[in-house]
This record gives structure tokens, C-alpha cells and sequence, in this order.
């Protein structure tokens, strides 16, 4: 299995770093998880969208979701000639914000392009070799956190998510944790709604996941700051996510990196 980071940024994309979007693939199954704006020009890169097996989006806020828009006026309207209408899993709202934007007699140039399908707690889909499972976690919005296994490898992405019960349940015993840092220093009485540096440190930790990779930084918190302050709290290896461009490998325990 190989995670490639489409982008990183929070709030906004930033020239080099879109906002959060990655691409798992495992032999020919290639699926686009979080669609944040620039990440469409970033998985070009790497598969044709064509060969994209699914979508899956995490939540609706915009930072993670605003690709599809231009990804449709791709398949629809552009030269692209994908084989049927693309599975996309995610949360309802996502479908009725789209039409929103392209107007209410939308829905079924919407549906010629993608396949639709609501996220709903402890749900699962298999594609090929992979198998995706989700599970409802702590945000502002309905959102969740995606378990992926293939190859006998897994990994884990948290989404947007405070901590909670749902996110130490799904990362446990996973090869690699994709973990967002999307609150620098939560302020008293404050809502959760992201993680902190420490926080992911103490999920990869309690979960027993083997290496902890950083993503979604809250604005202004420093990659390196942040490493250090997760590895504090986690035993094992700690990165910050950046868009190299070259794939991470996601493997058994056994295996070398």
C-alpha cells in the first residue's frame, strides 16, 4: 500500500502545500481520501482521474472538500472519460452543498458523475484489494475517521477529530496514523473540535500505532515545533506530512521502510 500527501494546509491552500488531501493506492485501486482545494492538480501527478477508483471525504468544510467541485466539471465537461459514474463516500451534506453551488436542476448531471454514498457510523467498503472502514468522530460538523488495510498493512487517518473513544478504537494496532494537529494550544473552555501536537502523540501512543505521521497543522504552529512536541508523547517515529510528491510506503511491521 502507498500514501502519497496531496496537501497539507489548513484553512487555505499555500503555494506548494493545498489543503489536506492524500492518494492510498494498492495494485491497480487508487482512491482520492479528502479533497481540499489544489489537491486536484496534486493527484494528476500520480493516477489519471480517469483510473481513480473512489473519493472519500472526511467531512464538509471546504478545506477538505472543495475539489470536488472542479473535479466534476473535469468528468462532466472536461476530457476526461472515466468508465462509469465514481464512488464518492461521504458525509450527506457533501452531495447537497455541491448542487448548492451548481444549482437546484443539478442533481442528475451530478449523479452521471459521481456514485454517492453516505457516511454513516462503523460503515465499510471494499475496492480490490483495499478495504475502507469509518467511523463518526468529535468535530463541528458529522465527520469521520478512515481505517484502510491492504497487503496486510493498515493505516489510519483521523480526519478532523478531538479526541475521542471512535478515534482510539480505529487506530488501534495501525502501521501508520495520519494524524491531523489542527490546535495549536486550546484555550480554557474552549470546544474541542482538533487535535493538539500532544494529543496525536498520545492517540499514536494509546493505540499502539507504529509511526505517526502529521498533517492539517493548525496555522502558525511550526512543523518541526510540532514534531517535537508529538514525539513527547509517543514512543515510536513522528513526521511532519509534507507534498514531495514521492510516495510513502505503508508496510508490515516486519518489513523495512
Amino acid at each position: 500500500m502507498r500514501l502519497t500527501t496531496l496537501g497539507i494546509s489548513s484553512h487555505y491552500p499555500v503555494p506548494g502545500a493545498p489543503c489536506t488531501g492524500m492518494l492510498v493506492e494498492h495494485g491497480a485501486v487508487s482512491v482520492w481520501v479528502d479533497a481540499g482545494p489544489g489537491t486536484l492538480a496534486e493527484l494528476q501527478r500520480h493516477v489519471a482521474l480517469a483510473d481513480v477508483s473512489a473519493v472519500w471525504i472526511s467531512h464538509g468544510h471546504a478545506d477538505h472538500a472543495a475539489d470536488l467541485l472542479p473535479a466534476f466539471y473535469a468528468y462532466r465537461y472536461g476530457d476526461v472519460r472515466a468508465p462509469a459514474a465514481i464512488p464518492v463516500l461521504a458525509p450527506e451534506e457533501v452531495r447537497g452543498r455541491l448542487t448548492g453551488f451548481l444549482g437546484p436542476a443539478s442533481g442528475p448531471e451530478l449523479d452521471r458523475v459521481f456514485a454517492f454514498d453516505a457516511l454513516g457510523d462503523g460503515g465499510r467498503r471494499r475496492f480490490g484489494g483495499m478495504d475502507l472502514r469509518w467511523a463518526a468522530v468529535r468535530h463541528d460538523v458529522p465527520a469521520f475517521a478512515l481505517r484502510v488495510e491492504a497487503g496486510g498493512a493498515s493505516l489510519v487517518y483521523t480526519g478532523d477529530s478531538a479526541p475521542c473513544a471512535a478515534l482510539d478504537q480505529l487506530a488501534r494496532g495501525c502501521d501508520l496514523l495520519v494524524s491531523e494537529a489542527g490546535t495549536d494550544r486550546r484555550e480554557p473552555g474552549e470546544p474541542p473540535v482538533h487535535l493538539t501536537p500532544e494529543e496525536a502523540g498520545e492517540l499514536a501512543q494509546r493505540s499502539g500505532a507504529r509511526r505517526l505521521l502529521l498533517t492539517h497543522l493548525a496555522l502558525g504552529l511550526d512543523a518541526a515545533e510540532a514534531v517535537r512536541r508529538a514525539s513527547v508523547r509517543f514512543d515510536g517515529p513522528v513526521e511532519a506530512a509534507v507534498v514531495s510528491g514521492s510516495p510513502m510506503s505503508v508496510v508490515l511491521p516486519t518489513v523495512d521502510t
